[in-house]
């Protein structure tokens, strides 16, 4: 295993921030660790990193544990915090072989990592003059200078437009294809699209942890938008089996809420029929990632 959790928990005075928390991650995997603020996502990987220190349990990174093996920990994981600390006066090449000279790594490793996060036509300038984007790439950069095993990226898209966020999703995800991958983000579409696996984290305890196709296959709630020809009343609607919900959207156009795992479009057009009605369009509704997280982190 990349990363083993074992009883993880962690109390600022009276608030509990993680409490027993437990779960592991193979090598190759790219995990979207999800939560509400709050949550206890940022204190984890502050733990991970060995930044702060657990007040119970075990964690092992790459086979070494966080509390006596810190040193080793810290060489195999490349971490982006969620408020990415740069050296604004300082060039991009400036401030990666600083870092180089840190973790004693060959200064043409540089170029590599450069090239790697999309930072080239940038990389003669100092940081400060950076969009968010690009200093988001600076952060990602200095993080795999190393070459780790096991990247830990703390909200690595906050504050980016939409094509800075395709652009970096890129880059996690071509180096996701040689190394574990651990990263938050309350961007839902960014974990649909990159991650392989979701755990879920709520007041300090996980909720869900799935892979992502599982987590939205076991859903039974099928959401069916249909229109019809003509008005109806909601109570007819209630002649439907395993209805739970019906929301008018405009005209005669609905949204039916079924809890069952069987394909309810046949019954719905019968329906309609046995009613003197015609569909006009019907098609089924799954729920996405955003849906499933607001139930599971309900208060």
């Amino acid at each position: 295993m990349s990363i083993e959790v074992q009883n993880i928990s962690k109390s600022y005075g009276a608030q509990k921030a993680l409490d027993q928390v437990s779960f592991s991650v193979k090598k190759g995997e790219i995990v979207g660790f999800l939560g509400p603020n709050g949550a206890g996502k940022s204190t984890l990987m502050k733990i991970l990193t060995t930044y702060i220190t657990a007040d119970e349990g075990k964690a092992l990174v790459n086979g070494k544990d966080i509390t006596e093996a810190q040193k080793e920990v810290q060489q195999s994981v490349g971490y982006l915090p969620e408020h990415n600390p740069l050296y604004l006066d300082l060039y991009v090449r400036e401030y990666l072989a600083f870092n180089a000279d840190v973790y004693k790594v060959p200064q043409s490793r540089i170029e590599e990592v450069i090239v790697l996060t999309g930072l080239t036509p940038e990389s003669h300038k100092k940081i400060g003059q950076l969009s968010k984007g690009f200093r988001q790439r600076v952060g990602l950069a200095t993080a795999l200078l190393h070459n780790p095993d096991v990247l830990i990226l703390d909200e690595p898209t906050t504050g980016l437009d939409p094509n800075q966020l395709v652009e970096i999703r890129n880059v996690i995800k071509s180096v996701g294809k040689n190394k574990t991958v651990f990263l938050s983000t309350h961007i839902m579409q960014e974990v649909e699209a990159i991650c392989d696996r979701v755990i879920i984290i709520n007041q300090g305890k996980i909720v869900t942890d799935k892979k992502l196709d599982k987590l939205v296959a076991e859903e039974k709630e099928q959401i069916i938008e249909v229109e019809f020809d003509k008005a109806i009343t909601a109570a007819t609607l209630t002649q439907l089996v395993h209805l739970t919900n019906f929301k008018n959207t405009g005209g005669n156009l609905w949204l039916l809420t079924f809890n069952t795992e069987e394909d309810m479009r046949p019954a719905v057009f019968d329906f309609a029929q046995s009613n003197g009605l015609k569909t006009l369009q019907m098609s089924l509704k799954s729920k996405n990632l955003e849906e499933i997280f607001r139930e599971k982190t309900k208060k």
